[in-house]
C-alpha cells in the first residue's frame, strides 16, 4: 500500500479494486437487511480487519458508515415522498433501533427525521400512501 512517512498515495492493483467494488455493490443492494461487515468481507476476499483498512483506503469512509450515509440518504427519500411514520421508515432502511437512526440521521443531515420532513414537506405534492411504499419495498413479507 502506501507510504506513510512520505505521504504517497496507495496503490492498489485493479484487483482489489474490483473486489472492493463488488462488497460495494452488495451493500448497496442489501441496505435494508441486517448486514455483517464479516459476511461482506467474506464475499471479496478478505479478512474483517483488513477489508475494513481497504475500504477505507479505497472509499475514504469504513463499511459501517458508508452503509449509515446510504440507508440515511434512502430515508431522506422516503421523508420526502412516503406516507409512513419515522419508526416505519426507520425499519425500512435497515436501522433495528429508532434512536439509533435519529442520532445518525441528525448527524448526517443537521436535522433531526420529523423536522427534516416538516422542511420537505413544506409546498410539496401529497405524500405516496405509506401500503404503497411497504408493497413495493417489501414489507409485507411473511414472518417465519
Amino acid at each position: 500500500m502506501g507510504n506513510v512517512r512520505t505521504g504517497t498515495p496507495p496503490t492498489l492493483d485493479t484487483g482489489v479494486l474490483r473486489r472492493m467494488r463488488l462488497a460495494r455493490d452488495a451493500m448497496d443492494r442489501e441496505w435494508a437487511e441486517p448486514l455483517d461487515v464479516s459476511a461482506v468481507a467474506a464475499r471479496a476476499g478478505y479478512s474483517r480487519y483488513h477489508f475494513v483498512r481497504l475500504f477505507r483506503e479505497v472509499y475514504g469512509e469504513t463499511p459501517g458508515a458508508y452503509l449509515t450515509r446510504r440507508r440515511i440518504e434512502r430515508a431522506q427519500d422516503l421523508l420526502r415522498t412516503a406516507n409512513l411514520t419515522v419508526t416505519e421508515i426507520c425499519m425500512q432502511v435497515g436501522f433495528t433501533s429508532l434512536g439509533t437512526f435519529c442520532t445518525r440521521f441528525k448527524q448526517q443531515t443537521g436535522t433531526t427525521p420529523t423536522e427534516f420532513r416538516r422542511r420537505a414537506r413544506a409546498g410539496a405534492t401529497s405524500a405516496i400512501p405509506g401500503c404503497f411504499v411497504m408493497f413495493w419495498a417489501g414489507g409485507f413479507r411473511k414472518q417465519q
